[in-house]
């Protein structure tokens, strides 16, 4: 039996897999958002873009200041620009550290899971407390980032090997052609050799299938995943069938999570404390 649809909310469970996986990553994206914003803030300050010439501009840049600023994935290098008269200061960013850290994390998660647009970037950006950017100046972040997301889901699997992979779907709604309908998350993560949890990869499907777990996996194997021992995941066919055409030496094992969610659907509330303590007793 597959486990049923989750209640949880995609964005939240992928920023918790990114803030624990690809530390390196993490920060490095991370370090260059919040520089691109910085920098666009700066630009809007002083009327014009960085090294263009135009009769709207009051002010010149000069610079940068140094602060570092401490996340959950490490610190990152804060450029501040300078200018040449006045002063330029991110009260946003710096003075509300763990707000905006967190904030910053979930615009990055909610980036990769939705993709990047002009709309997209506009409406994350005004959730940090920044409207007064213009939307070319939104377009040209939202590009950058953009890039910096592909790299991240497209970064060939070369610190290897993976032996244990972790498998996981999650159930979402998404509008298509002006209707909402269903999709699948198809998530991977495995434990590097640092003893870090490391996204491998992510796709949206139209639906758990053997054809979209078996695209998912070749996508993997293309970028460098072998090696692999054991697979961890539901009971879903579709898994189990994708794992023996592409992965043939790895073994598969069902989740317990799963297992403990499937067994609490088919007794009572009164009734499952008794078989999870005898369930527990079994896997110790």
């Amino acid at each position: 039996m597959a486990a049923g649809p989750y209640s949880i909310d995609p964005t939240t469970y992928l920023d918790d897999l990114l803030s624990q996986a690809s530390p390196n990553l993490m920060r490095q994206m991370l370090q260059g958002f919040i520089n691109q914003i910085l920098s666009t803030q700066a630009d809007q300050v002083c009327g014009a873009d960085y090294a263009t010439a135009s009769e709207s501009r009051t002010n010149t840049r000069n610079g940068y200041r140094h602060r570092d600023l401490d996340t959950r994935v490490g610190t990152v290098d804060v450029a501040v620009p300078k200018l040449r008269t006045g002063s330029f200061f991110p009260d946003w960013l710096l003075e509300r550290r763990t707000r905006a850290e967190r904030a910053l994390t979930t615009v990055i998660a909610t980036c990769y899971l939705k993709g990047v647009s002009t709309r997209r970037m506009n409406d994350l950006v005004a959730s940090l407390g920044i409207n007064n950017l213009s939307k070319s100046q939104v377009s040209e972040m939202a590009k950058d980032l953009d890039s910096m997301v592909e790299d991240f889901r497209t970064r060939p699997l070369n610190t290897g090997p993976y032996l244990y992979v972790s498998r996981d779907a999650l159930t979402m709604k998404v509008r298509e052609g002006g209707r909402v309908v269903k999709t699948s998350v198809l998530l991977a993560t495995e434990v590097n050799a640092e003893g870090y949890r490391e996204l491998l990869g992510m796709q949206v499907a139209t639906a758990e299938s053997v054809a979209s777990w078996t695209g998912f996996f070749r996508d993997l194997k293309a970028r460098g995943l072998n090696e692999v021992y054991l697979v961890t995941s539901d009971a879903h066919l579709g898994i189990q069938h994708a794992i023996g055409g592409v992965l043939p030496n790895a073994s598969w094992q069902r989740c317990r999570t799963h297992f403990a969610k499937n067994l609490s659907g088919l007794v009572s509330k009164t009734q499952w404390p008794t078989l999870s303590a005898m369930f527990h007793t079994i896997f110790q």
